[in-house]
């Protein structure tokens, strides 16, 4: 019994440090799912619809899909770090200007809280469930049609790729879903907020270029709105929890 006592000794030894090793990598990928999923699932539902959607789907509709995607997605991206940027912005004010208070995590509790009433209201008073997508539509259809993008850039794949980032940039511009990006950068780990952002981004553009105008016409609008403004009080409150 005495002999095994050092095999034991050393076994307790290499397993410790594992064990200890493993507690740390759960420790660190719990955050990463969590802000990862808040930043996906915020923006996925914020770009469903919008006017940078149905510009991708109009596009791929009419030129080339592939083109359209790299083109839309790019500015989407572009946006994404310039989002992310000033929200690292209120993360960096110095407590001698804020008294000490967590002024990054109030933008982010106001922003979610504001989001989310909004979006259950806008939801609970929308008469036709698709009316607001479909003026969306009609705004996208309205930008196209004065920029004359389809007739400027026929065969010409580079122009078309220029023409989609320009305007997916100005139509993202003050938009919902670039100012929740800034409310989890401010409050979040902002590389994993950015990941998850254009990963979210990734999927709607995706979607509209496959066939937005198709899948637009299923989409109950009114449950999209509810259960995006139900997660944003939901972000609002463990952000919350968390700084309290």
């Amino acid at each position: 019994a005495l002999a095994a006592l050092p095999a034991a000794a050393a076994a307790a030894a290499l397993l410790y440090p594992a064990a200890a090793h493993a507690a740390d990598a759960i420790s660190l990928a719990a955050p990463f799912d969590s802000t990862f999923l808040q930043s996906t699932s915020l923006i996925f539902l914020s770009e469903i619809g919008d006017k940078t959607f149905f510009i991708a789907s109009i596009l791929a509709a009419r030129a080339s899909r592939l083109v359209t995607f790299v083109g839309s997605f790019g500015a989407l991206a572009f946006m994404t770090v310039i989002s992310v940027l000033i929200g690292q912005i209120f993360h960096a004010v110095p407590d001698s200007f804020t008294g000490g208070l967590p002024l990054d995590d109030y933008v982010a509790i106001a922003s979610f809280v504001y989001f989310g009433v909004r979006s259950i209201v806008d939801a609970l008073a929308a008469d036709d469930p698709g009316e607001g997508m479909a003026d969306e539509l009609a705004d996208a259809e309205e930008v196209l049609a004065e920029s004359d993008v389809l007739e400027k850039t026929r065969g010409k794949a580079a122009r078309l790729a220029g023409e989609a980032f320009a305007l997916t940039v100005a139509a993202e511009v003050g938009d919902r879903s670039q100012l929740a990006t800034i409310a989890l950068s401010a409050a979040q780990n902002p590389y994993i907020v950015c990941a998850g952002a254009c990963f979210g981004h990734g999927l709607a553009t995706g979607i509209a270029v496959v066939g937005g105008a198709f899948i637009s016409k299923y989409t109950n609008e009114k449950t999209v709105g509810l259960i995006g403004g139900v997660l944003f009080l939901v972000f609002a409150a463990t952000t919350a929890l968390g700084t309290f």
